[in-house]
């Protein structure tokens, strides 16, 4: 199986010929496999997968429009049913992780929906494992939500989302502009369905009563309180609800015409609102619940990005909270560019793919703060012109830059600048935003889920001062020295950097060694030495790395898995490497790792989830980073040896 590894081993200073063998095999193979992928007009886009929620939201989303695709739903329910863990008998949020609530109910509802008795076995496990766990009324709030829409519980059991939030000055607490991109595009449809108190069709009138510990209408703590701060807003969103029946039905028209306004402009075609799941489905839903027709050319938009984002495997299928293609791409790109040697046609067509897609001019959301600044980002989807992202864009221009800063120029002028003028006033970057730190907010009722928020994070920062580094721009230099000193400053004690999109400390060490090679930071410096020594440490017996998702809820764990994964022990090299380690024993071992786990097809696969989207809530799989990132790694070893033996 593993027919790229062998048992060659590396010797101290060289490569021994025979490993040398294995090694350009191995890469050989890999890079092969990884072409054979790329699509016809130059692109990657590999599957991102996500919890059950998205799947089982899938199959409440037909029910609740009553446009059911029967076929569809029994594909659907039949990855549900696979996911189900066997331990706890729900549904947890990344692979091999524990019992997740809400997941589960969701999960189980679909099911049930379907047609599964909810006397069946693994109907039976679920129900009881949701009782255990305090039963519906302790949902999350998106759950709730669901749950009130289908008729479930009462709407007093659920936040006040009034629709004329979006009337809000910019002054108030709370303003669209103070809360991430995706909090926006979910929150202003949701708005919508909340205020017009919206009532699933469920035509085959599906309920989950067995759900609840105590009987919806007679519970009484929809609410836990979680810190003084949000008993506070806690008592002032409830006082406010009180008044929802006063609120004059003209403002409530103006409210529901400019949130409406607000949808349509941002609609994005096939790629839907966002181009991200959920606020599709509360697009769509909230447009059928203002009377468009089911033949609108809005609704039909929003039916054709939902099924764009469906993955048929025959007897089975799922959905994908978004795409991922620019992503996957350019971290393909710079995967392949590490060897120079061999042919970059297919990098310069991909990378010729990516230009047209910059977005330039383009009305977006962030230029309500930067009304001066020109555009030059990229999205992360195929489209989604009003959120370019600062990590895509950075990452872009860095492949852009490698592959020949002159034909490139143009691109790279306008993804530099427009990063640099996106800098928080911390020196940090953040996904989409600048300065989106009201971290009060993540404690008003609606916002359980703790992400309501897009604060600098060290991985983004570090991909933006990285390339900005590299570009060496003179006027950017006061950006770069900001990003630095964020970088430093954010360092664990332990050493290692925090992954906000990535899992996890092994990511964000990763990434930041990586802009700290782009910046030619000394390799003796003090915070990069102790870097190298925290990612010895965690290394494990077979030469590998892995970190579990767990470290999201304990931290204390940074680094520590039940078993190596082949995307973690590529980071830990390449920032190994990246900080001048790579003749290291350590960097030896986790390349004979790499090479002893590569498959037949020149590929690595692990089913562990790589990512999150929010931590402690919402966790993905790239189907990508086992493939791009342990051949990152293996071609940067076989330059460094290389040189070494030249």
């Amino acid at each position: 199986m593993n027919r790229f590894g062998g048992t060659a081993t590396l010797s101290s200073q060289q490569v021994s010929p025979a490993s040398k063998t294995s090694l350009e095999d191995g890469l050989t193979a890999a890079r092969d496999a990884l072409l054979s992928l790329q699509k016809q007009d130059g692109h990657w886009c590999f599957p991102l997968e996500a919890d059950c929620t998205i799947p089982a939201e899938y199959v409440l989303m037909m029910h609740f429009m009553d446009d059911v695709d029967v076929d569809l739903e029994v594909r659907l329910a039949r990855f549900i049913r696979e996911k189900q863990d066997l331990d706890h008998g729900g549904w947890p949020l990344y692979y091999g992780g524990h019992f997740d609530l809400s997941c589960t109910i969701k999960a189980y509802y679909a099911l049930k929906i379907v047609g599964d008795s909810p006397d069946a076995p693994h109907m039976t496990r679920a129900r009881a494992a949701i009782l255990k766990h305090g039963g519906a009324a302790r949902a999350n709030v998106f759950t709730r939500i669901l749950l009130a829409m289908y008729g479930q519980l009462p709407w007093r059991g659920v936040p006040f989302v009034p629709v004329e939030i979006i009337l809000l000055p910019r002054w108030f607490p709370f303003h669209l502009s103070k809360i991430a991109y995706w909090s926006r595009t979910v929150t202003i449809p949701l708005s919508i369905l909340c205020s017009l108190k919206a009532r699933a069709a469920n035509p085959r009138k599906i309920h989950v009563r067995e759900l609840f510990t105590v009987p919806p209408e007679e519970e009484r703590d929809y609410f836990p309180v979680r810190t003084r701060l949000n008993r506070l807003f806690l008592i002032i969103e409830r006082t406010a609800s009180l008044f929802e029946p006063f609120i004059p039905q003209a403002l409530r028209r103006i409210a529901i015409r400019r949130a409406e306004q607000w949808i349509v402009e941002r609609l994005n075609g096939e790629c839907g609102l966002g181009g991200i799941f959920p606020a599709i489905v509360n697009a769509g839903e909230a447009l059928a619940l203002l009377g468009y027709a089911y033949d609108h050319p809005y609704r039909d938009q929003c039916r054709q990005a939902l099924r764009g984002l469906l993955v048929e495997e025959g007897q089975r299928a799922w959905c994908q909270p978004c795409t991922s293609p620019v992503w996957d791409t350019v971290l393909t790109c710079l995967a392949m560019q590490e060897s120079a040697d061999v042919d970059q046609k297919p990098v310069r067509e991909a990378l010729d793919w990516l230009i047209p897609n910059q977005i330039l001019d383009a009305p977006a959301d962030w230029q309500e703060d930067h009304p001066n600044l020109p555009g030059g980002g990229w999205a992360f989807q195929y489209a989604n012109p009003h959120y370019p992202d600062l990590d895509d864009t950075a990452a872009v221009a860095w492949a852009l830059y490698q592959a020949d800063p002159l034909a490139y120029q143009g691109s790279i002028v306008r993804a530099a600048d427009w990063l640099a003028g996106m800098q928080s006033r911390d020196g940090g970057f953040a996904a989409f935003d600048a300065d989106n730190t009201y971290y009060y907010l993540n404690e008003i009722p609606f916002a359980d889920h703790g992400a309501l928020l897009d604060p600098p994070t060290s991985d983004v920062t570090a991909r933006c001062t990285g390339f900005l580094s590299l570009y060496g721009e003179p006027r950017h230099k006061p950006v770069v020295e900001r990003g630095l000193a964020y970088l430093f400053r954010e360092q664990e004690p332990c050493g290692a950097w925090f992954g906000r999109w990535g899992s996890n400390y092994i990511y964000g060490t990763w990434s930041v060694m990586e802009a700290f090679r782009l910046a030619r930071v000394d390799t003796d410096h003090l915070a990069i030495r102790r870097a190298v020594q925290w990612l010895k440490s965690v290394q494990r017996d077979d030469g590998g790395w892995g970190e579990s998702n767990d470290t999201y809820f304990e931290p204390q764990h940074a680094g520590q898995f039940e078993r190596s994964t082949s995307f973690q022990t590529a980071w830990a090299l390449l920032a190994l490497m990246a900080a001048g380690d790579g003749h290291s024993q350590e960097v030896r071992r986790g390349i004979e790792y790499l090479l002893r786990e590569q498959g037949t097809d020149g590929l690595w696969n692990d089913p562990w989830f790589t990512a999150p989207g929010f931590p402690r809530v919402f966790y993905l799989r790239y189907y990508g980073y086992t493939k791009y990132f342990p051949l990152w790694a293996l071609a940067r070893f076989h330059t460094l040896t290389r040189k070494t033996s030249t």
